[in-house]
C-alpha cells in the first residue's frame, strides 16, 4: 500500500469521465488499497480514483464503519432530501451547501468482480453521491447552492 498524491485545485482530470474497470486484478486491488490508505491519511470519508490521477470507476468510502469499496458503482435509487455542508479532499478548506438524497441504493462490484447492492442513508448517502459524481467529472462545487467561508 502507498499514499498517493491527491489531485487538487481544478486539475483537468477532475472534470473527466472515468472508464469502467474491466480487469479485477492486482492492479485494481493495489489501487483500492492505496485509495483507502490515502483517504485515511488525509482524514477524509471518501476518495475516488480520479482524485489520485486514475481515470477508473473505483471509489472508497469510510464514514466510521469501515472501508467500503465500490467498483463501477451505479446509483439505482434515490429518496428523500438532505441539505448540508460538504467538502472535498481535492478542494482543501473549501466547503459548500449541497442538496443530496437522504437515501440511495447503489449497485457496484467488489474488488473481485462480485456484484452487490448497498443502501446508504444520511452521511453514507451523501458520500456515495459525492464519490460517484467524481467518476463523472462532477465536483461538489458544481452543485453547491452557496460556498461557506472557513472560519479558522
Amino acid at each position: 500500500m502507498a499514499i498517493r498524491t491527491i489531485v487538487v485545485d481544478d486539475d483537468s482530470i477532475l472534470r473527466k469521465k472515468c472508464r469502467e474497470v474491466i480487469d479485477y486484478n492486482k492492479r485494481l486491488h493495489d489501487l483500492l488499497d492505496d485509495l483507502a490508505e490515502t483517504m485515511h491519511k488525509a482524514d477524509g470519508v471518501g476518495l475516488a480514483a480520479p482524485q489520485v490521477g486514475v481515470l477508473r470507476r473505483a471509489v472508497v468510502i469510510d464514514v466510521g464503519e469501515g472501508v467500503i469499496e465500490l467498483v463501477n458503482p451505479e446509483i439505482i435509487k434515490k429518496s428523500g432530501s438532505q441539505n448540508g455542508a460538504e467538502g472535498c479532499l481535492s478542494y482543501p478548506n473549501e466547503f459548500g451547501m449541497v442538496e443530496r438524497p437522504m437515501q440511495v441504493t447503489v449497485k457496484a462490484f467488489d474488488r473481485d468482480g462480485k456484484e452487490f447492492k448497498l443502501i446508504g442513508k444520511e452521511l453514507l448517502a451523501r458520500a456515495i453521491c459525492h464519490e460517484v459524481d467524481h467518476l463523472d467529472g462532477i465536483v461538489f462545487k458544481d452543485l453547491a447552492t452557496e460556498m461557506i467561508e472557513d472560519e479558522e
